[in-house]
């Protein structure tokens, strides 16, 4: 496990690193680092294309319930290049693998049925190709899959809900034992500037009721082996660069690669910042990395070359 108390001095940019040492493999996440999911950060396309010309092996690592392939179309839509890719993994695409292939005896045991939490605002998840039957009833299923946090597929398509009733959907649902798949662990998400709920707030009430939760994502090792894998280089030679310390830098100390912590993210509020770009003084990231027992290699205020 790479973790460290001693929090590295905060850097000017991406540059200082790539003259200074140097990682193989750039695993970046995407939400608070390069897009706030309707627009690039400023400087963002540049700097990434200052990374892949220095070759880096650029990985795309997500806590997203969409495929790999529907998050490499969304930043091309964003205006990044995907030739500078060299891949991407998601939460959702690991849920997709592990339901399709069934090697892993945990899956391997799971039934077809399934109560299906997904999205409606944000767009429906397709199940298609996993051999699922999704009910209504939780009497009827073996599992609870939750894409999303707005409502239940069913179908007959998609039939919103309120955060309250999925609850009351989960509390009979963990009163059966019926195991939960997170297909996206994070607790929130900040679009455009405005938070959204998402599937891992829903899987701390399942676990909070006495259900068991499997999550998919960051900071689990499994999503961070993936993404080492399709760069194709060691552990050593990987950085992990994100906005979440629970999630993107947590899941690095775990892996046991190095990390820097974008502090322009989803702790922006916390950490007192009131602008893009704004440096944030080291005591207070100090004491929030203490607070979440993550530590990064390096901070940084934004995704800048």
């Amino acid at each position: 496990m790479f973790c460290s108390s001693q929090l590295s001095q905060p850097m000017n940019g991406l540059k200082d690193i790539v003259e200074t040492r140097n990682f193989k493999a750039w695993l970046l996440d995407q939400y608070g680092v390069l897009h706030d999911g309707k627009k690039p950060y400023p400087g963002a396309i540049s700097t990434l294309k200052n990374l892949a010309t220095a070759g880096a092996k650029i990985v795309i690592i997500s806590n997203s319930s969409r495929r790999a392939s529907t998050t490499m179309e969304k930043l091309k839509g964003l205006g990044f290049d995907p030739s500078f890719f060299t891949g991407a993994i998601t939460s959702g695409e690991l849920t997709h693998q592990s339901l399709q292939r069934r090697d892993d005896p945990w899956f391997a045991a799971l039934g077809r049925r399934c109560i299906h939490i997904t999205w409606n605002d944000r767009g429906a998840i397709s199940l298609e190709g996993l051999d699922l039957n999704v009910v209504e009833n939780v009497e009827e299923a073996d599992f609870v899959l939750a894409h999303g946090t707005e409502a239940l597929g069913l179908p007959s398509g998609i039939s919103p809900r309120t955060i309250d009733e999925l609850e009351k959907i989960l509390e009979k649902s963990a009163a059966r034992g019926l195991p939960m798949i997170v297909a996206n662990p994070d607790y929130v998400t900040v679009e455009a500037n405005v938070f959204h709920i998402m599937p891992g707030t829903l899987a701390s009430k399942y676990e909070e009721l006495g259900g068991e939760v499997k999550s998919m994502g960051k900071p689990h090792k499994m999503i961070y082996e993936s993404a080492i894998a399709i760069a194709g280089v060691n552990p050593s030679e990987s950085i992990a660069v994100g906005d979440s310390l629970h999630h993107d830098i947590r899941g690095a100390n775990v892996s046991g690669i190095e990390s820097i912590f974008i502090t322009g993210g989803i702790h922006g509020n916390e950490l007192g910042l009131t602008s893009f770009d704004e440096t944030a003084s080291l005591d207070s990231v100090k004491t929030l990395t203490a607070k979440h027992n993550a530590f990064p290699t390096y901070v940084l205020s934004a995704f800048k070359w």
